[in-house]
């Protein structure tokens, strides 16, 4: 399958641009591997919510909205900017976040 094509960033990197809309970009130092996990359970995070909607469930909805917001600070796309961490910091934000996730 061929890998999509990044959006344009923002000269700081900080940002992708999409529909001419910034938002706040991945952070670069989560390793390859670890960042792919993170998508996997945000996609699936999303997928639950479209399901507990239709299923009209909003406790299963709750649930689910709380692993998207925890897959997108592990991201470093939501909370405390990345750019502003440490790189412990940084390190810890996404483990815990994909502990959390796994469990």
């Amino acid at each position: 399958m061929a890998s999509k094509a990044r959006p344009p960033t923002t000269a700081d990197g900080h940002h992708v641009v999409i529909d001419g809309r910034r938002r706040r970009a991945r952070d670069p130092e989560i390793p390859a591997e670890a960042a792919a996990r993170l998508r996997v359970h945000l996609v699936a995070a999303r997928r639950a919510i479209a399901a507990a909607h239709r299923a009209d469930d909003p406790g299963a909805e709750r649930a689910a909205r709380a692993r998207v917001q925890t897959a997108k600070v592990a991201l470093g796309e939501r909370g405390t900017p990345w750019w502003e961490q440490s790189s412990e910091e940084r390190r810890s934000r996404w483990e815990e976040g994909l502990a959390a996730l796994d469990a």
